[in-house]
């Protein structure tokens, strides 16, 4: 069952529900995949819809961040709910512990003078793509660089 698949089932379940907020965003979700789709020009394949909804939950996490900068925590309770909808759909994430030996491996894979945050950030997201978030990799590419330098 592909990704579009399982929220077609889980929009019907939320309307027999009567949930609205996961209806819309089940919704929302449905129609980023159709721009993606007009976008590409083609169908979209299983790693192009992760990609749509890793995209929507980074939205609503900045949305979230804006709303409790202004003080407006029914926005930021709403933003939280969508964000828990979608990322749920979402393949589980590699822990940062399970990261942390390929963050080793790849710096030791590069020379000495080329040990940097930038060239380490470039070597590792197309390698880890999908399996974590940025935040946690640059996270643990600073802790790894500090132990070698």
């Amino acid at each position: 069952m592909t990704l579009k698949d399982r929220i077609g089932s889980d929009l019907k379940e939320a309307m027999k529900a009567r949930d609205q907020v996961r209806l819309d965003t089940l919704r929302s979700a449905l129609s980023a995949f159709s721009y993606r789709k007009i976008d590409a020009g083609r169908e979209l394949e299983e790693s192009d819809q992760v990609e749509v909804v890793r995209k929507l939950v980074k939205q609503r996490t900045d949305s979230i961040t804006e709303y409790q900068k202004g003080g407006r925590q029914d926005l930021v309770d709403r933003e939280t709910r969508e964000r828990e909808i979608l990322s749920a759909l979402l393949p589980a994430q590699r822990s940062a512990e399970e990261l942390r030996p390929v963050v080793a491996e790849a710096l030791a894979t590069l020379a000495e003078a080329e040990r940097n945050q930038g060239a380490a950030m470039k070597l590792l997201m197309p390698k880890l793509k999908g399996e974590a978030d940025g935040n946690t990799i640059r996270q643990l590419v600073v802790e790894e660089l500090g132990k070698l330098g």
